[in-house]
C-alpha cells in the first residue's frame, strides 16, 4: 500500500444546487485522494457528478451551486475555505485544468503562439517567453512547434488543439492537473496519444493528474487508481488492477460489461438498464443504485450501504460485502 501523503485530499464533499424545483445535492459526501505523480481516474455515466467534483476542486462552480460542507485539502490548504483572491493565485499555477472541447477555450481571432506566450508572460514575465512557448509545445509533442506559433485554432486538428491546451496548463508548472473528458471529442488513435502524453507527464515530471472520463477502458490504460461515481457519490475506489480483476460494486461490473471487446461478439457488450436518477428524484436513505441494480436486496431500498474494505486501497459501498 502506498503511504505517500496525498497532494489532494477531498473529504465528505457536498455540493448543493438551487433551481426552480427547489434545492438538491449534486455531490453527496465525496472522498478521493491524489498523490504526487499519480494519475487517478474518475469514471461514471453522465450525471454521476464527475465534472462537478472537478469544478468544486477548482472553485469554479456556478453561482447556483455552493459547498455546504466538506473539505478540499491541497498540499495541506483547504481550498473550500479559501478566499477568492488566494484561490486565483493558485489557479493556473499550482492547479491547472483542461476541458473537453479545446477549441472552445482558444480565442479564434489570435494565433495560438500569441495566446500561449501571453500565458507564459503571466507566470514568468516577458524574457524568453517565445522560447518557453516553443519548449512547451515540444514537450507536448506538437509537430513543427515553432511554425505552429503562427497557426490559428481553426488550422489545428482536435488533437493538436488539445496539446496546445495542455501546454498552456503546464506553463504555470502545476503540481496537479485536472483533465475533464480531455479525449471524448477525439478519434480513437488521437485519444491514445493524449492519454499516453498525460501518463508521461505524470511519470517524468511527478505531475499529479485527475482524469475525468466516462470511458472505463481509457482510464484503465493509464491510471494508477480509479474512483467510480454514481448519482453524486463515490461507490467504489481501487487500484486499477484490483478493479479490473475483481470489481466490487454491481454498477462497476455494469460499466466494465459495457466496454466493447476486440474480437468480441455484439451480444457480449451489455448496457446498464435505466438511467442515472435526477437529483430531485433520488430517494434519500437508500442505495442510489437500487433502482437499476441486478443484485438489489430489500434493505438496499431503505438503507444506504457504508463503504466496505475489500483489500488494500479497494473499497465498495455495497451490502454484498457485509
Amino acid at each position: 500500500m502506498d503511504v505517500t501523503p496525498p497532494l489532494l485530499a477531498v473529504r465528505d464533499l457536498w455540493v448543493d444546487v438551487a433551481s426552480r424545483r427547489g434545492r438538491g445535492s449534486i455531490l453527496r459526501g465525496v472522498d478521493l485522494d491524489v498523490r504526487p505523480g499519480e494519475l487517478v481516474g474518475v469514471v461514471g455515466e453522465t450525471g454521476s457528478g464527475k465534472s462537478t467534483t472537478a469544478l468544486a476542486i477548482m472553485r469554479l462552480l456556478p453561482e447556483t451551486m455552493h459547498i455546504p460542507r466538506g473539505s478540499i485539502e491541497f498540499d495541506g490548504i483547504d481550498l473550500a475555505a479559501m478566499d477568492e483572491g488566494s484561490m486565483q493565485r493558485l489557479r493556473g499555477s499550482r492547479l491547472a485544468m483542461i476541458f473537453q472541447d479545446p477549441r472552445s477555450h482558444l480565442n479564434p481571432v489570435f494565433p495560438i503562439g500569441e495566446q500561449l506566450i501571453d500565458v507564459v508572460r503571466a507566470h514568468h514575465g516577458g524574457r524568453g517567453s517565445e522560447a518557453e512557448a516553443i519548449r512547451l509545445l515540444e514537450q507536448v509533442n506538437l509537430p513543427n512547434a515553432r511554425a505552429r506559433l503562427n497557426n490559428y485554432p481553426h488550422q489545428l486538428s482536435g488533437g493538436m488543439a488539445q496539446r496546445v491546451m495542455i501546454a498552456m496548463a503546464l506553463a504555470g508548472k502545476p503540481d496537479l492537473l485536472i483533465a475533464d473528458e480531455p479525449t471524448s471529442a477525439l478519434d480513437v488513435t488521437v485519444q491514445a496519444q493524449i492519454l499516453a502524453l498525460l501518463r508521461r507527464l505524470a511519470t517524468e515530471q511527478g505531475l499529479a493528474v485527475l482524469l475525468i472520463s466516462h470511458n472505463v477502458a481509457a482510464v484503465a490504460q493509464v491510471c494508477n487508481r480509479v474512483v467510480v461515481m454514481y448519482a453524486g457519490s463515490v461507490i467504489e475506489s481501487a487500484r486499477i488492477s484490483s478493479l479490473l480483476d475483481a470489481p466490487g460494486h454491481p454498477y462497476t461490473r455494469g460499466l466494465l460489461a459495457a466496454v466493447p471487446k476486440v474480437g468480441g461478439r455484439a451480444q457480449e457488450m451489455r448496457g446498464i438498464p435505466g438511467r442515472v436518477p435526477n437529483i430531485f428524484e433520488l430517494p434519500s436513505g437508500c442505495c442510489p443504485f437500487a433502482g437499476r441494480c441486478p443484485a438489489v436486496m430489500p434493505r438496499c431500498r431503505i438503507e444506504a450501504p457504508p463503504s466496505f474494505i475489500l483489500g488494500p486501497e479497494h473499497a465498495a459501498a455495497c451490502f454484498l460485502h457485509e
